[in-house]
């Protein structure tokens, strides 16, 4: 099978998945600027999670370009990914609300580290699908900025409980970090066409 219906979709469902978090926006019943600045929180969350909802739909589009052919595991592994990303509007409405309280903040960590995980099952499987020489294979290497994501989503969710201050900068390095679409990707694609 091609990729190109497994992009339309993705495309389609990232692109509701934004709607969502944007309809969560409730505008103030009131003309002021503190009725502007009581929804901050709410605000904020919504930048983020928009910020990672690109990031992941920046770095899905670069790594189906390695790919030359869909599996059955491939379909699977994209509906996990996607499955993970439609909890970020739950996740991203309920810590904005709570003006980042810590259960609200773990919760939003832990959709960002099972998505993470989710993002490195779909590699995985269009590594395993393209070959041991496969494109993607060489462009990600040892992969350390997928494995710094997890290991920070997890001392995240762990530090809300201490501040969860502290698991909001991690958040935002973690995007800042991906902020770029992958460029060992494009790399290795230029190099290779």
């Amino acid at each position: 099978m091609g990729k190109t219906r497994l992009e339309a979709f993705s495309d389609g469902v990232l692109a509701i998945i934004i709607t969502i978090m944007v309809l969560e926006l409730k505008v103030p019943h009131e003309p002021s600027a503190a009725a502007l600045l009581a929804l901050l929180p709410v605000f904020l969350s919504y930048v983020l999670s928009f910020l990672y909802v690109g990031i992941y739909w920046n770095n899905h589009h670069h790594m189906l370009h390695t790919c030359k052919r869909v599996t059955g595991a491939i379909l699977w592994a994209n509906l996990n990914l996607l499955f993970w990303l439609s909890l970020l509007p739950f996740a991203t409405g309920w810590m904005g609300e709570n003006h980042f309280a810590a259960m609200p903040s773990a919760l939003y960590g832990l959709v960002l580290l099972a998505t993470a995980f989710a993002y490195w099952l779909l590699q995985q499987a269009i590594i395993a699908s393209q070959g041991s020489d496969s494109l993607l294979r060489r462009a990600v290497g040892g992969d350390w900025k997928g494995k710094a994501s997890l290991g920070s989503y997890l001392l995240a969710v762990l530090l809300t409980f201490v501040d969860p201050r502290l698991s909001q900068l991690i958040y935002v390095g973690v995007a800042l970090l991906w902020i770029l679409p992958d460029q060992r990707i494009e790399r290795f694609f230029h190099a290779d066409n």
